[in-house]
């Protein structure tokens, strides 16, 4: 029988450090690209990829998340009395976007202990994970690329991108070989993976992206898996022993990829998204164009 990806891990129970104070009190996932969270850009991209079923893996501090997904029966009323009827719309259509299910991550032991907790929920099928700060602005999808690929291939999949010189060393790297030639050459076959290498020993230029569709498989190998340094269960070690049983792939995506988690790349996004916003971008472009910069 085919298998078909229809859930969708977010990993969610990270700290945020690096935009303290702003997170102090609220989850970084939750600070708005322009008007809309950064896991929510996410959350639709899973939706518009064929998922049906999102799994938030959250920690302490993160009810944010979970109340952005519910109903809010009385902002809801507030704005139907007020006639408000757009801004109605745009609340209804989170709230009733899909199902969403939560797991506390009691401690924030690594990405790998994270998938590790949607174990249960995934079940035995293939599941995609999408990390919130990696948002990709793509005319196709980034994670329906990749869909279309695993439904060829029934073997995990990851989203790749180049990276060139030293910034290569802040990525998985992979070791791969070219595939069949199909997908027009963006699909590889991985051979192995390194965590951070230094660049001089990089195996290619190719860095593993906050895109994955894994199988079921994954979950007895991280279960395997020793924890690394400060106690955290790294994802790639266990993607490394998946790789001992399975076939994976690597996927070139096409897109352009945004790193929210940080701060340059953050403000790099809010102003691109900005500018390709009907109501905003106008306006803005002029206020830029008048800077004195």
């Amino acid at each position: 029988m085919t298998m078909k990806v229809r859930k969708a891990v977010f990993p969610a129970a990270g700290l945020g450090t690096r935009f303290l104070p702003a997170t102090k009190a609220q989850p970084k996932e939750m600070l708005p690209l322009v008007d809309k969270p950064i896991i929510q850009y996410g959350v639709e991209e899973a939706m518009a990829s064929g998922c049906d079923q999102i799994l938030i893996i959250t920690g302490r501090g993160k009810q944010a998340i979970e109340d952005h997904f519910d109903v809010s029966y009385e902002l809801e009323k507030m704005l139907e009395d007020r006639g408000k009827t757009d801004l109605l719309a745009i609340v209804r259509n989170i709230s009733d976007m899909m199902h969403v299910a939560y797991v506390r991550q009691k401690e924030a032991l690594g990405l790998g202990h994270a998938v590790l907790m949607a174990r249960e929920l995934v079940g035995n099928e293939p599941f995609a994970v999408l990390l919130a700060d990696d948002v990709i602005d793509a005319q196709v999808p980034c994670l329906k690329q990749m869909v279309d690929v695993f439904d060829k291939t029934q073997c995990s999949v990851l989203a790749t991108q180049i990276v060139e010189g030293k910034m290569i060393s802040s990525y998985g790297v992979l070791d791969v070989k070219p595939a069949d030639g199909s997908f027009d050459g963006r699909l590889y076959e991985i051979k192995n993976m390194v965590e951070k290498p230094k660049p001089e020993d990089a195996p290619s230029n190719l860095a593993i992206i906050g895109r994955y569709i894994l199988t079921p498989a994954i979950f007895d190998c991280l279960a395997e898996t020793p924890a690394g340094a400060g106690g955290e269960l790294q994802l790639t070690d266990g993607m490394r022993l998946l790789l001992q049983k399975e076939k994976m792939y690597a996927y070139v995506y096409e897109g352009r990829r945004h790193d929210t988690g940080d701060k340059l790349g953050f403000l790099k996004a809010t102003v691109e998204f900005a500018l390709k916003r009907d109501d905003l971008g106008g306006p803005f472009r002029d206020y830029l164009k008048g800077l004195k910069l």
